[in-house]
């Protein structure tokens, strides 16, 4: 019987009174559960905070609730399933037993002797946000997350038999046999226990097992075979029932109902992680019980969302960082398929021996059937109390392994943050398995996605690495009640996730998604003799390539004025025979004319039928657009004039300003007015030494060119003018260093007059150097937005930043639009520059050239907020242009086309 609602969303009013801060001092009503400082009481508290483990903040919570006559023969319990942080209770005036200390384990007292059955019932408690016990302050309180207070989860009062069984616990393994402790109170003698299994849809597996009870038994043994069970694992994550029923005398008093798989884990010592005989790697992230506006109180439908998203990402595992989770979290787990590490709080402080067996046992208790949970984890870099590994040790039935996040510890080395070499030299040259149980930290657009092309394929390709789990899943933004409803990441702590606080999706969510697809592509260009053979790798663990099925599309892409309608071709492909780690062949049919369209998509679905990625392979290149929308000539005159110190020149009603002696663009006007784009081509990261201009008329083409020098100019510039209005911008170019972060060239333009882009080539998502994955081949509308990644208004995918394979662009402004095109090939767009952001270390600092809108032709990697961007990995360091500028030949080329005529 529920005394307090369910969740986030179903939630029941409490007589309430805070002691200290926002709205204290008066009693009124608070909905339970939930943390009370979203509900507008006491203090924010993020767990650096100086006095986040001094206040002395106390809710008072009192509810009225009945007790039904018919229980007054039975065991009661009242339960509480999560408490901030210290709870002392009482029923009808008397205490209900001891106080309660730590904040995310389940506890219950027997109620049975307070009640008043047929009547009214007072329950209150004494919530203190900081506990008295200093061990749990620094296990919980002390920490680098936001800190709650109040009764966050569930509380429900349960009535048994005198004769009843209080819990089960079992081992279900691979090879169909299935053990189980039944934990029975007031047994008495001739009394038997009896169970069967089921499938869910109620079918009885086997035949039914029983055992007898004796007088004060307490713990009854229990165990069967199942012929050839349905294997749990994350890919075909296969789930039974069982049923326990005590028997007297031929009568059923008391059952209950478990949910369970049948899977085998196995750490085999340097080797690896085994699940079921087959070696595992971890494609994992860590995750907090949070969301913005209800703090840790969760509800069935978060964890269903959240878990869907996680293996939206072709994620297999996730970390429950860094206390135990609700339990609809693991249901999802179990039935949706993710492997999970589940942790003892502990955050660089760990609980005293005493208060960690309680609280261990207690978690193992609530958590140990879940076939998802395949490690402990006892507490978190450097909270940890090894005393506590024997509790583990004895208490799980199922013997499961543990690991000290962040140590070198019983074969695993889980050592956070490590540097792309050191890791590598660990794969190649350690004994542990390695596992990092935090990688490549988030912080605002850095870390995550970035960097982790190189560390996966570091991980999947040596045998020791058992994978990782990146930190971490959500941007820890909370809505403060005391200033208007913001949302606050505690400035550089909590924007460190894959997605917003309320899970707006970043581009490292779709990065991710495909550097994690267990359908892995063989890159490919598409040319004209292409048969319709896709190389692809299996990267499942337990699925057959057959078991999948793939869709494929020839789309057009229209742009600008001569495009053609968007009419798409649709049809499947058959999906091969490819066992787990091996390779073979996707063969697309493709009709007749399929060269004549843009980009092929093809999209795999796994054996769930969920999709797995949509790749796209273009079948044109930037020449082919730029031939489809430049316009060389018509029947108009070039007028070119020199005056002072810029050429004038004008054709087809377009007029266009160049400085006779750098040869930058000054200014360009149509019949509409003046388009604002201007001061370029400015090189990045080399000289602009364009000397000695020249002009001449190619048949009816205007050519402004500056002169070659080997010492002094050896960088050109070459301008040509059509009839058509259309301008050619083609620059030979030497970068400054052999190493350099950005190279290309800048122009400028007033970032308030842009409104939007229409851009063809990959996207939606801007991306970095050691970021390129994740995006698809098309033409995306933009809109100008001012969104910096991890803060408001967190509105994605971003405006500024970095875009890949560029084709053309079409600049929308609030006066008018022009066009830019290229026949440069894995040309980048870099619109404007976001807001200037670092950390403390300096790692987090991403670079953009100077100018507004530039064509890049190398982009920077980003870093995280624990490393820089080179030590994430190869492509994580500068661009290397080796031998450039020896020679006028080995130059880099880069030739843009502009349209200025407002169309």
């Amino acid at each position: 019987m529920y005394l307090s609602g369910t969740g986030e969303d179903k939630t029941v009013n409490w007589q309430f009174y805070c002691t200290s801060g926002m709205n204290s001092g008066k009693w009124t009503t608070i909905p339970v559960p939930s943390n009370w400082e979203l509900q507008g009481f006491g203090k924010y508290n993020y767990g650096f905070a100086k006095d986040s483990v001094r206040g002395k903040e106390k809710g008072l919570y009192k509810y009225h609730f009945s007790a039904p006559s018919s229980w007054k023969t039975k065991v009661v319990e009242l339960v509480f399933e999560g408490v901030m942080t210290d709870c002392e209770v009482k029923v009808n005036g008397h205490l209900a037993g001891p106080v309660h200390q730590g904040a995310y384990y389940r506890f219950k007292f027997d109620v049975s002797k307070l009640l008043k059955y047929g009547g009214d019932n007072l329950l209150e408690a004494t919530v203190s946000k900081h506990s008295a016990n200093e061990s749990v302050n620094a296990a919980e309180r002390r920490g680098d997350f936001w800190i709650f207070g109040g009764i966050f989860r569930p509380v429900y009062s349960q009535a048994f038999p005198q004769q009843h069984i209080e819990r089960v616990a079992l081992n279900a393994t691979a090879d169909g046999k299935f053990n189980a402790n039944v934990f029975v109170n007031n047994a008495e003698k001739n009394s038997k226990i009896s169970a069967q299994i089921y499938s869910l849809d109620g079918k009885k597996i086997g035949r039914p097992f029983t055992t007898t009870i004796h007088k004060g038994d307490s713990v009854v043994k229990m165990n069967t075979a199942v012929a050839s069970p349905k294997l749990w694992s994350t890919e075909f994550p296969n789930l039974y029932n069982v049923v326990f029923s005590i028997e007297q005398e031929g009568k059923i008093i008391h059952s209950i109902k478990q949910r369970f798989g049948f899977r085998t884990i196995e750490i085999r010592e340097r080797d690896g992680v085994y699940i079921n005989g087959v070696k595992i790697k971890f494609k994992g992230v860590c995750r907090h019980s949070f969301w913005p506006s209800t703090g840790r109180t969760m509800s069935e439908r978060r964890s269903l969302a959240d878990v869907q998203m996680i293996k939206d990402m072709n994620m297999n595992a996730v970390r429950m960082s860094h206390y135990p989770g609700d339990e609809h979290f693991y249901n999802m787990c179990d039935s949706l398929g993710l492997f999970v590490l589940d942790e003892l709080a502990g955050w660089h402080g760990h609980y005293d021996t005493p208060t960690g067996t309680a609280l261990a046992k207690a978690m193992i208790d609530k958590n140990e059937n879940h076939p998802c949970i395949i490690m402990w984890d006892n507490g978190n870099e450097g909270g940890h109390n090894l005393d506590l590994d024997a509790v583990f040790d004895s208490e799980d039935i199922q013997h499961r392994h543990v690991i000290h996040p962040w140590m070198v510890f019983r074969g695993f080395d889980t050592q956070h943050y490590r540097e792309y070499n050191y890791g590598i030299s660990n794969y190649m040259h350690g004994h542990n398995i390695v596992m990092p149980t935090e990688f490549l930290h988030g912080l605002y657009d850095g870390g995550l996605g970035a960097g982790l092309q190189d560390h996966w394929e570091a991980m999947w390709k040596y045998p020791l690495s058992a994978g990782g789990f990146l930190w971490d899943f959500a941007d820890g933004g909370v809505v403060r009640t005391d200033e208007d409803g913001k949302i606050d990441t505690d400035g550089d702590h909590g924007p460190d996730g894959i997605v917003g606080p309320y899970h707006q999706k970043e581009g490292s969510y779709f990065a991710i998604k495909e550097i994690w697809s267990p359908i892995v592509f063989e890159p490919k260009d598409i040319t004209p003799s292409f048969d319709g053979k896709l190389n692809i790798e299996n990267r499942f663990f337990f699925t057959n390539i057959n078991q999948c099925s793939f869709k494929w599309k020839l789309s057009k892409l229209p742009f600008a004025k001569n495009s053609e309608s968007n009419t798409d071709i649709k049809g499947t492909a058959i999906a091969p025979n490819i066992r787990p780690s091996e390779k073979g062949i996707l063969k697309v049919n493709l009709p007749p004319g399929w060269n004549k369209y843009d980009v092929l998509y093809v999209t795999a679905f796994g054996a769930d039928k969920k999709e797995i990625f949509t790749w796209s392979f273009p079948l044109i290149l930037p020449k082919d657009v730029v031939k489809k929308n430049v316009v060389f000539e018509n029947a108009g005159e070039v007028n070119f004039a020199e005056k002072d110190s810029v050429y004038n020149v004008s054709a087809n009603g377009i007029q266009f300003l160049f400085n006779k002696n750098n040869g930058l663009l000054q200014q360009v006007q149509n019949s509409k007015g003046e388009i604002a784009f201007n001061n370029g081509p400015v090189i990045q990261e080399g000289v602009n030494n364009f000397k000695d201009f020249t002009s001449r008329f190619e048949g009816k083409n205007l050519v402004i060119e500056s002169t070659f020098d080997r010492k002094n100019s050896y960088n050109v510039l070459q301008w040509t003018i059509y009839p058509s209005g259309f301008v050619k911008m083609k620059v030979k170019y030497f970068p400054g260093e052999y190493f350099t972060s950005v190279v290309g060239v800048n122009f400028s333009f007033p970032e308030q007059e842009i409104k939007g882009v229409e851009y063809m080539g990959y996207g939606p998502y801007r991306v970095w150097k050691n970021r390129m994955m994740g995006n698809k081949f098309g033409i995306w509308n933009k809109p100008y937005n001012n969104t910096e990644t991890g803060e408001s208004p967190w509105i994605y995918p971003e405006f500024k930043g970095y875009y890949s394979n560029m084709y053309a662009c079409k600049f929308l402004t609030s006066a008018q639009s022009f066009t830019v095109y290229t026949d440069n090939e894995d040309l980048f767009l870099r619109l404007f520059t976001p807001a200037s952001k670092t950390d403390k270390w300096h790692n987090y600092e991403p670079k953009f050239p100077s100018g507004h809108i530039s064509f890049m032709q190398a982009i920077p990697a980003i870093g995280t907020k624990t490393q820089r961007p080179e030590t994430t990995g190869p492509m994580g360091e500068k661009n290397i242009f080796y031998d450039y500028g020896k020679a006028p030949d080995r130059c880099l080329v880069m030739t843009l086309y502009f349209d200025f005529s407002g169309k």
